[in-house]
């Protein structure tokens, strides 16, 4: 089976391109790197089961031949990246999303769109099940990444329901792991390079904010089976295990042996104050929930972390 992966040099995407060709699929990766990072694929050139294609997917996109499926997971995704870039997040979810149903739909694909835990806001309802309709602010900083997710799952369910195409809608959580940019604004990544480098790590408010972080590959092996024997229901996929920013940066700590102090401040506008999963449809319909501890997969990010830090 072929395979398109929009957004294939960032950090999920890239992992999830690995994932596909280590069972067998036959992968073409997409991006323009706003964000991604040439150096997340380039141990792929050379795979004949590996095609890229440099493209921006707010403009028209056009591939040849056969195509079995499409994985929407083109998009900036922390704080920083939509911060800095909100009309292109805010393209990207929509005109993007729009051609890339668009493609799926002229070949008879499936189409996969990675949507997020941040379409709930800061949530009244804990944990958060997909039913929850959220509660976001559309007119907040924020909202250029919350919105745009939630028109692109509007777009997708339209177009299953009017052009009968076969989608699936995953709600992806805190994710961490391996090929995080070093200053990308995510929590796991910021304190793990404030901790090698001797700098404080910044809590905002007093760190009580709740957040579940899943590591990459359990996150990986969910979306597949989501693509392979999901339904078209939205289905989040995420770690339920809930720890407190402030008990992350201590674990930060004392994993990486700094000396490190935490220091706190002012929370950013419409800073969720809980995420917690609801992944009983993950388990009953899938099999699936997430099996990396918190300590093991902060240990195997650390050691990527040193090892780019060396560099």
């Amino acid at each position: 089976m072929r395979i398109l992966v929009t957004g294939a040099a960032g950090f999920l995407g890239s992992h999830l391109s690995d994932a596909l060709i280590a069972r067998g699929y036959e992968v073409v990766g997409m991006d323009n790197f706003i964000t991604g990072n040439r150096a997340n694929i380039a141990h792929l050139t050379g795979n004949p089961a590996w095609a890229f294609v440099e493209h921006d997917v707010t403009t028209f996109i056009k591939l040849d031949g056969p195509l079995h499926g499409i994985f929407h997971f083109a998009s900036p995704a922390s704080p920083v990246d939509y911060l800095e870039l909100p009309i292109q997040t805010l393209k990207v979810g929509s005109l993007g999303t729009h051609n890339a149903l668009g493609l799926a739909k002229a070949k008879g694909a499936r189409f996969f769109l990675a949507s997020t835990s941040e379409v709930y806001g800061d949530p009244l309802v804990h944990p958060q099940p997909e039913s929850y309709w959220g509660n976001v602010n559309p007119v907040g900083p924020r909202g250029v990444y919350d919105e745009a997710k939630r028109f692109a799952e509007a777009m997708t369910m339209a177009y299953h329901r009017f052009h009968k195409v076969d989608t699936r809608i995953v709600r992806i959580f805190n994710t961490y792991g391996p090929r995080m940019r070093p200053y990308d604004g995510r929590v796991v990544s910021n304190f793990i390079v404030q901790a090698l480098t001797g700098e404080a790590l910044t809590v905002y408010g007093h760190g009580d904010q709740t957040r579940s972080f899943c590591y990459v590959d359990d996150l990986i092996e969910g979306i597949i089976r989501l693509f392979e024997r999901g339904g078209d229901e939205p289905t989040n996929v995420g770690n339920p295990n809930e720890f407190t920013v402030r008990q992350l940066a201590e674990r930060v700590i004392a994993l990486t042996g700094s000396r490190s102090t935490v220091v706190e401040k002012p929370l950013p506008t419409d800073d969720p104050k809980v995420r917690k999963p609801d992944i009983t449809r993950a388990r009953t319909t899938l099999g699936w929930e997430p099996a990396i501890s918190l300590d093991d997969g902060l240990r195997r990010t650390i050691k990527y972390f040193q090892g780019v830090m060396e560099k």
